[in-house]
């Protein structure tokens, strides 16, 4: 989870303890030397505020650098980020499971609980259980709660991003502005005994977009994930941020209109998630004498080879891939991403037949469709990377270095 590559540190005395710390994090500059040249700053104020930061456990000092003289001389000592100084909590709630897993500042899972969590038993009692969770992972991972420095979670319904709010999400009955930042933080609490940490929540697919573009896509300027599981929706990474739309809502793709006449779990008629879902693909079964009650069990059934599975898979992958030439269209992404139940070989198949089809040549001639590399860890190690960002920003650092008293 470093810093995001791009942006560039304020200059001059208006240079930051926290601008600093970014641009060792990015990897822009890693010496002393290298952060008076960026920043304009006296060899003095460097010191002075890496000072704050190797108080604050945040910075170390690494190896020494190449000589940079031809008449040679000591090396440059490198400036590290030191991710050992805290651990990030993360979550990923589905309809009917959830995982949960302690996490390094820089994203390499320590220790992981999954199982199974109903999210229609509503909030009170599954937040209430992701903190048992968290309290058990820590144990795992062998940390204190005390080294915890935030809490991403990742839902599927659309997220206000000020209020952490999921609004009016169709497959999340009794959620609709509940507050769930402060019954994650008060769980947390109550089954560690630590203070409260920030929480910071966002929608899966937005998450899982994040977690697989930072670590497997970090050069694409403009990428895609679709998650196709109990419904659909899709997460847009545009120069390293998500995009989420003006409240929250982008991506929502599950509830595009297909012409179709089936009832979807919004109250709508012929949305895609209606038809091309993973829950639409387990109820077509279940009508064929095939018992499949959810995403999940397609899954299962593709992965043993099951024919009509499959079958109804690549119908389904056809249905997205028409919606999604519209998509690439609009955002020309460098990478599409196909994620979730539905994410094997029939259904990518279909989504190519049609992507292709009817997009132009000009939109998809620099595209590469994928599917996940992280798979279920994707929206976890997403969640982790946007509390680190959220905490390590800039503005932020002042905040936070202030309150710790260095």
């Amino acid at each position: 989870m470093t810093g995001r590559p791009g942006r560039t540190g304020k200059s001059g005395s208006q240079a930051s303890a926290g601008d600093l710390l970014e641009l060792v994090r990015s990897g822009r500059a890693v010496t002393r030397g290298a952060l008076q040249q960026a920043t304009g700053l006296s060899r003095a104020t460097v010191g002075q505020r890496l000072d704050r930061l190797f108080r604050a456990g945040w910075l170390r000092e690494g190896a020494g650098g190449p000589v940079g003289s031809p008449l040679g001389g000591r090396p440059s000592i490198t400036l590290e980020f030191d991710d050992s100084h805290a651990v990030v909590l993360a979550a990923d709630l589905d309809t009917r499971h959830a995982r949960a897993a302690v996490l390094t500042l820089t994203g390499e899972i320590l220790a992981e609980h999954s199982g199974t969590l109903v999210i229609e038993d509503g909030p009170e009692a599954v937040l209430g259980e992701l903190g048992r969770w968290f309290a058990e992972s820590l144990v795992k991972a062998g940390h204190r709660a005390a080294e915890v420095c935030g809490i991403g979670l990742a839902v599927p319904g659309p997220v206000d991003r000020e209020s952490g709010r999921v609004v009016q999400p169709p497959i999340m009955p009794g959620w609709d502005g509940y507050d769930i930042r402060g019954r994650l933080s008060r769980a947390f609490t109550e089954h560690t005994g630590a203070p409260a940490v920030p929480v910071l929540v966002d929608n899966d697919a937005n998450l899982m977009a994040y977690g697989e573009q930072r670590t497997g896509h970090p050069d694409c300027a403009a990428f895609v994930l679709v998650k196709v599981s109990t419904g659909i929706g899709a997460g847009v990474v545009v120069d390293g941020s998500i995009y989420r739309g003006v409240d929250g809502g982008a991506g929502d793709i599950g509830h595009i209109r297909v012409g179709a006449e089936a009832l979807c779990r919004c109250g709508s008629y012929g949305c895609l998630a209606a038809v091309a879902s993973g829950g639409a693909v387990a109820r077509r079964l279940t009508e064929a004498g095939v018992p499949a009650a959810s995403g999940s069990d397609v899954r299962g059934l593709l992965a043993a080879g099951h024919p009509e599975a499959a079958a109804l898979a690549r119908e389904a992958g056809r249905r997205v891939g028409d919606v999604l030439a519209t998509v690439v269209t609009l955002l020309n992404p460098g990478v599409l991403m196909i994620a979730g139940d539905l994410a094997g070989t029939p259904f990518l198949t279909g989504v190519r037949e049609l992507l292709y089809q009817r997009a132009l040549p000009r939109s998809t001639a620099r595209l590469d469709v994928v599917t996940s590399r992280l798979g279920e860890r994707a929206a976890l190690v997403g969640a982790g990377a946007l509390v680190v960002e959220h905490l390590y920003a800039p503005q932020r650092v002042e905040e936070r270095l202030v309150a710790l008293g260095v």
